[in-house]
């Protein structure tokens, strides 16, 4: 499974961000007495008692913004708690119970995971009692914390851990039972994504038309192939911004964006007689940010003859977006079928990919290697080191360098070792998530140094013995 999100959630300047700097223990999210300091969702990574998870930062819900990014705002927080394992709902025992706080409790009441209410500034005893007053929102019993006074930080940590899904063991056991495979098709408007659907299923379920803009609502379509189960989730096609003129359009925009965090696998279709627009690029970011394997699919490729060769096409993509470079691209005609069993065949090599899990001494083995090739290069007159890989989730497959300090490691030099990932490990295809961490004092693990060091005394023994061979 991937990382679980801990998401904070509450009005604004109930303290959200302070409570994120407080868990984490580092200055991440901007503190300030103005509300709506925090507009986009910041994230951090945590450990506690072996089980990593993400803090996510939200806006303050309710809030209207001065610089009229409310709708992002919303959506941001929007995205936090569709994506939360645990979601922990802060409010201000100073200032009591208002109805932003109400107001709150009732949008959760549809939230189908664990919340935790948090009672912050509850800075000392004598006012625990003020607290009681959020029994009232229906979220259970409130804990008091401050974080100014780093009351009761042990405690959260232990039930946010607690609350946490079960950590799942590797799936991909001999014996064990398919997944079913989702796959958004995304794309802009009348890039035939309805008719390879048709295709897929060979029936009629989608409204196939040349009129621009016929699906309006994202659909899911079961069927299997080879005996293994898919989901194809439909969605609206997309237009720019600017051109979007009814609350269809907008909605559909974010139904859109929905199938993309929903799916296991994207399909980007582009129309093989038409140049790349701005929209397939902001789809593009979209399916980046969410880490979602992705394959670009150009359609109507039996229309090529009249347009650009395939070889062109695929410099043209990997110069649009130099970034997914690791993105296969196939070539299809969805209409007559042509290629579309291939490319669900390599979705499911994409799906299974993601999915993998590579042990812990393979990845140090690989990374003392990596970085025996090309070392790490002083910054700030101090020498990085990285003591050992981990990896912490699946889809996207996650993996944390436990470093001497993280800004030491430099973004080239990130580049590089996922680029080392994808050529070494299973996941050449599929986009990777990578953390830096500070080891903690206490922990005391050096597999890459320790290992390099043993390597190096092996080849000083085997340099020692056919010396004396030789003698």
């Amino acid at each position: 499974m991937s990382v679980p999100q801990v998401v904070i959630v509450g009005r604004p300047n109930v303290g959200k961000s302070s409570v994120l700097n407080w868990l984490a223990g580092v200055r991440i999210a901007i503190v300030d007495d103005q509300a709506g300091v925090t507009r986009d969702r910041v994230t951090h990574l945590m450990c506690h008692d072996d089980r990593f998870f993400e803090l996510v930062d939200t806006g303050g819900m309710g809030i209207a913004d001065m610089d009229n990014f409310t709708r992002h705002i919303e959506d941001q927080i929007n995205l936090a708690i569709d994506s939360a394992s645990v979601i922990l709902f802060v409010v201000d025992t100073r200032d009591g119970m208002l109805p932003l706080d109400q107001d709150v409790a009732r949008r959760l009441r549809a939230v189908n995971v664990p919340v935790i209410l948090l009672a912050n500034k509850t800075d000392d005893e004598r006012i625990d009692p003020q607290a009681d007053e959020f029994y009232r929102l229906g979220t259970g019993k409130p804990l008091r914390i401050s974080t100014m006074q780093n009351r009761n930080r042990a405690v959260l940590l232990n039930m946010i851990v607690s609350k946490l899904p079960p950590p799942l063991e590797d799936e991909a056991e001999e014996g064990a039972a398919v997944p079913e495979m989702k796959v958004a098709i995304v794309g802009r408007r009348n890039v035939g994504k309805s008719t390879f659907i048709n295709t897929l299923v060979s029936a009629p379920r989608m409204i196939v038309s040349e009129v621009p803009g016929t699906t309006r609502d994202s659909v899911d379509v079961r069927f299997e192939l080879d005996g293994k189960p898919f989901v194809a989730i439909d969605t609206p096609g997309i237009r720019r911004a600017k051109s979007r003129q009814t609350d269809i359009d907008f909605y559909g925009t974010h139904r859109a964006q929905r199938s993309i965090r929903r799916a296991d696998v994207v399909f980007m279709f582009f129309d093989a007689t038409e140049r790349i627009s701005k929209v397939d690029k902001q789809l593009c970011d979209y399916i980046a940010q969410q880490y979602k394997p992705v394959v670009f699919v150009v359609n109507k490729w039996d229309q090529l003859v009249n347009s650009m060769p395939t070889a062109k096409w695929v410099r043209y993509l990997h110069d649009a977006f130099g970034t997914m470079r690791y993105a296969p691209i196939a070539f299809i005609t969805g209409q007559t079928g042509k290629n579309v069993k291939a490319l669900l065949n390599h979705g499911q090599m994409l799906f299974a990919e993601s999915r993998s899990r590579v042990p812990t001494g393979q990845l140090n083995r690989m990374v003392r290697n990596a970085v025996r090739q090309n070392p790490l290069p002083p910054a700030r007159n101090r020498e990085p080191k990285i003591y050992y890989a981990t990896q912490v989730g699946i889809q996207p497959p996650t993996i944390v360098l436990f470093v001497n300090d993280p800004v030491l490691i430099s973004k080239p030099y990130q580049r590089y070792l996922l680029g080392k990932f994808r050529d070494e490990l299973s996941f050449d295809e599929v986009p990777i998530k990578l953390y830096l961490r500070r080891r903690h004092p206490a922990d005391l693990r050096d597999d890459v140094a320790r290992q390099e060091k043993s390597d190096g005394e092996a080849t000083s023994r085997r340099t020692a013995d056919a010396e004396t061979i030789q003698k």
